[in-house]
């Protein structure tokens, strides 16, 4: 704009000299043909002037018009880039919602999975049990035939038949005799995994296993199994007991925990790689336990980068 003001004073400036020539008197006897045609000349200066004073100010409106509408663009570009991020921030909100929605559906997927693998193995060491027993009393050797009032039977290979006799099946109030309670039994096994009476818990842990295997505290009593391997840095036999945990009670409290210790202990092993992929894994399918704390504590602690979920 100040070079368009220069412009315009210059030509006026130039206009104003014309006029002044043009106007001053001279003589009758200066009058020539030179001064007519410098008379004609600064006219049409003058009129050379008047026209391109008229083409700049024209030129100058087009040029403020289009400066104008140029502004009034801007602010409605700045406005509808304005709008366009607010929809795409709010659009970005919620596909994080809904992606957090369709991870906690899935992880809720992957622990009904776990637990009715867990309720699948359960029920198939249940039938293999029962299988056992069924053979087990199968193979029993059957009494001989014998009198009606209980006396003993002769003749070589006779078998007793009494109530007492050698080779009667027991029934069931002698069973349930045989069987330790659970609580009592579980209990004590952890009575003494506490005081560091490793093999005696571990008897009694076995026992839960082999008379409950269908019970909650049964993933306990294998938890705790692998515990007294992995107190003695038995690491295979530890991460093998955990297995057992994971496999077959995904669904048992316990397995957090088990799923922590193995990855440690398969650390402590110097199989690294295996150990971190358990630990993310734990972190994954358990983010908010405290295992899945201790998880990311560890991995931080080996410097290992923990993709946030």
């Amino acid at each position: 704009m100040k070079i368009a003001h220069s412009v315009r004073n210059r030509f006026l400036a130039a206009a104003l000299f014309a006029a002044v020539l043009a106007t001053a008197p001279v003589r009758a006897h200066a009058v020539s043909k030179e001064m007519i045609e410098l008379q004609t000349q600064v006219q049409q200066l003058l009129d050379m002037v008047q026209r391109l004073q008229s083409t700049f100010d024209t030129r100058l409106g087009v040029l403020q018009n289009l400066a104008q509408q140029t502004a009034d663009q801007a602010k409605v570009t700045s406005a509808a880039v304005a709008d366009l991020q607010q929809k795409l921030n709010a659009q970005n909100e919620g596909v994080g919602a809904k992606v957090d929605t369709v991870s906690g559906q899935v992880q809720s997927l992957n622990d009904s999975v776990d637990e009715l693998k867990s309720r699948v193995a359960k029920l198939n060491k249940s039938v293999e049990d029962l299988q056992t027993q069924l053979q087990n009393i199968q193979s029993q050797p059957q009494p001989g035939a014998a009198p009606n009032n209980g006396a003993m039977p002769s003749g070589p290979g006779a078998q007793p038949s009494g109530p007492g006799a050698v080779g009667t099946i027991p029934g069931p109030q002698a069973l349930t005799a045989q069987t330790p309670p659970l609580q009592d039994t579980y209990q004590s096994g952890l009575r003494d995994f506490n005081a560091g009476r490793y093999e005696l818990a571990a008897g009694e842990f076995q026992d839960v296993l082999h008379y409950y295997p269908l019970d909650d505290l049964a993933g306990s009593a294998q938890f705790y199994i692998g515990e007294i391997d992995y107190q003695q840095k038995k690491y295979d036999d530890a991460i093998g007991a955990y297995n057992a945990v994971l496999e077959g009670f995904s669904g048992n409290p316990k397995a957090p925990a088990a799923q922590l210790h193995k990855g440690l202990a398969l650390i402590a092993e110097n199989k690294k790689d295996a150990g971190i992929r358990e630990l993310r894994l734990l972190i994954q399918r358990h983010p908010r336990t405290p295992e899945a704390a201790s998880a990311r504590t560890k991995l931080n602690g080996m410097g290992v980068h923990i993709v946030a979920k």
